[in-house]
């Protein structure tokens, strides 16, 4: 796995190479406008900051927390993560590298439910996590600090209802209730331990969940964390097989989408040493048929292990019975089709974006090219002409000049619209007016707490977050049909070489906050009488889906940003050099008529700049040729540890 994922950060750090070196290039050679430089940068960004992120989801008991020892942790010689009999992983821990912080767990106290804010919204608080320090060279210190996502309270019935956590109407829920009437509840809402282990170092975050009763009260969870993770593995026991609260969260939050994995765990307790090794495989074939019908997939999907026996195995150097664990089976197509994966996904991203940037930066080569073109072809004419000839010359660029000069006043006024029509823009796609409807909404549920009430206010403030989208793609449209016939006219008029400016759209941004407004009505969307913890359950999870809202909308803006100088840009860069291209050929000839510069000498010049050119075309090729190498570049295959 660390070789599977060195490989993997290796072609990362390849590509990003290849695409600072094309960046570096087109600076020194002044190709590169503010909008190409900005989406270069937030493509290095992207790239330098990639995770790959795995989710383990079961209920309580099922060995989720000894799979993650097994397949991670082995080498420390003993468990890391908490795992013992019962719930042990209480709030949503992840595990990753960070280089910015300290090795430490940091811990967001449950507290911070009651308030309006999402656990995402906390992340760049400093002050609102428990930070402590991890002894790396001392197992048994960090085995201890991990103990803090085991760790629970007991508080007032009130108190839970307050956190969204005690539901009066779920008759499961008296029986927890203690000897005082007290609730017992995570001490801590969310945990992120920041460990330098090779994995984790090389962008891997795994997140380890609480029993399947979490998935439905942490919005988190449900709205982000797993939707989002690469791979999710849902993780059942051999011994109980698969529940009906299995099946619910498969179907309603998990799914049978790209890098979901069903993990048979716990297949030991079918080894009985008065059958035969036969008969054992038999029945574990027959489980994991079984869970593959229930959970409506093909049987390969299913994987038969038992984590516990793998570590043992690992820890001791037992071979024989890591592969009686089943263990490799696992570990080899989990990494097998979570890195193939997320190439595609980076190659598809990054070959859209290169074939843009390329496209820009080899028109305005091209337009430059064809200018010293022109002017070669116009002062080779001049050739044995007398100064009459090439006085009239100087007079028709003249000409050329005024008239460029007079369209470039009618771009101002094209300007002016732009600028009119961005503004119009950021109206309805800003972030005040997202406020507004936030504000509106949080309003109106907190005047109503009858069922419709709630669904009338949420209802509202998706309605008006769908509306401004409307309006923003309507604003989009526009100014991407004035800029079109801009770009046509100048092309026809001067002969500019300009591509159609770039489409854009907020359809991603659209779909991901239908996403998060399907998950909620999921939850909350057949419920016809609302109880007041369902209530505060329901309000968290809107916190959630806001704070999803707005993530959406902060990145629209950014990318509607870009964009808009992008569109621009072209444009205005073609006009520079058409202009400065007038200038040299008003000037050329004009030297040339005063005999202050002979013919001959200019026409060496210009085509000493024209090889120029070509030499930059030649090489903003072999660059561009080198990122799509690097993209499509596959990993040496290293011999497989045994």
């Amino acid at each position: 796995m660390v070789r599977d994922l060195e490989q993997y950060s290796a072609w990362r750090q390849g590509v990003i190479a290849a695409v600072a070196n094309y960046r570096d290039w087109i600076v020194q050679a002044d190709l590169a406008d503010a909008a190409a430089e900005q989406r270069l940068a937030r493509t290095l960004s992207k790239l330098s900051d990639d995770k790959l992120s795995v989710a383990f989801v079961a209920e309580f008991s099922r060995g989720k927390s000894e799979l993650i020892n097994s397949i991670f942790f082995a080498d420390f010689g003993q468990r890391i993560l908490p795992s013992a009999a019962g719930r042990t992983t209480m709030c949503p821990t992840e595990l990753m590298y960070d280089a910015a912080y300290p090795a430490c767990i940091r811990l967001l106290p449950i507290e911070t439910r009651a308030a309006n804010l999402s656990t995402s919204d906390y992340r760049d608080d400093p002050h609102a996590w428990t930070v402590l320090p991890l002894q790396l060279d001392s197992p048994e210190h960090m085995q201890e600090v991990f103990k803090q996502v085991s760790l629970t309270r007991h508080v007032p019935v009130e108190e839970a209802k307050r956190y969204g956590l005690y539901d009066e109407n779920d008759p499961d829920m008296a029986v927890t209730l203690d000897s005082d009437g007290l609730v017992e509840i995570s001490r801590w809402r969310h945990a992120i331990i920041n460990f330098p282990h090779p994995l984790l170092k090389q962008g891997l975050v795994i997140l380890d969940t609480p029993g399947l009763n979490a998935i439905g009260t942490e919005p988190e969870l449900t709205l982000n964390l797993i939707p989002h993770a690469h791979a999710v593995l849902f993780i059942l026991a051999a011994d109980t097989g698969v529940t009906k609260s299995d099946i619910e969260v498969w179907r309603t939050h998990i799914g049978n989408g790209a890098g979901r994995m069903v993990v048979l765990n716990k297949i030991d307790s079918m080894w009985d040493p008065l059958r035969t090794e036969a008969e054992i495989d038999a029945e574990i074939l027959r489980q994991q048929d079984h869970a593959a019908h229930m959970l409506g997939l093909d049987a390969r999907q299913v994987f038969p292990v038992s984590a516990q026996k793998a570590l043992v195995g690992k820890i001791t150097g037992d071979h024989e019975l890591v592969h009686k664990s089943r263990m490799k089976q696992l570990e080899s197509a989990l990494f097998n089709e979570l890195i193939p994966a997320r190439k595609d996904i980076i190659r598809r991203r990054l070959g859209d974006e290169l074939a843009a940037l390329s496209g820009a930066q080899y028109s305005a080569l091209s337009a430059k090219t064809r200018g010293i073109m022109e002017q070669l072809l116009e002062l080779k004419g001049l050739r044995g002409k007398n100064q009459t000839v090439i006085a009239h010359m100087a007079r028709r660029v003249e000409v050329e000049k005024k008239e460029f000069d007079e369209s470039l006043f009618k771009l101002q006024a094209t300007r002016a619209v732009f600028t009119r029509l961005s503004t119009e823009l950021y109206s309805s796609l800003g972030m005040d007016v997202l406020r507004d409807s936030l504000v509106k909404a949080r309003a109106g549920m907190q005047s109503s707490r009858f069922t419709t009430g709630l669904r009338d206010a949420i209802g509202g403030y998706f309605d008006s977050i769908h509306a401004n989208l409307d309006e923003s793609e309507r604003k989009i449209e526009e100014i991407r049909s004035m800029m079109e016939t801009m770009y046509k006219k100048f092309s026809a008029e001067h002969g500019l070489s300009l591509a159609l400016p770039m489409a854009f759209s907020l359809a991603k941004y659209r779909d991901e906050i239908n996403e998060a407004y399907s998950i909620y009505e999921k939850q909350f969307g057949t419920a016809t009488m609302l109880t007041t913890s369902r209530v505060v359950l329901m309000e968290r999870f809107f916190d959630s889906v806001a704070s999803a809202v707005k993530r959406c909308f902060k990145a629209a803006n950014a990318d509607t940003d870009a964009w808009l100088k992008v569109i621009m840009a072209p444009l205005e860069s073609q006009i520079r050099q058409h202009k400065e291209q007038l200038k040299h050929r008003q000037a050329s000839i004009a030297r040339i008529h005063d005999a202050t510069d002979t013919l001959e000498q200019k026409i060496e010049a210009f085509e000493a700049t024209q090889a120029a050119l070509e030499a930059q075309k030649a090489k903003l090729a072999s660059l561009a040729a080198a990122i799509n190498d690097a993209i499509a570049a596959e990993p040496v295959v290293l011999e497989a540890a045994a």
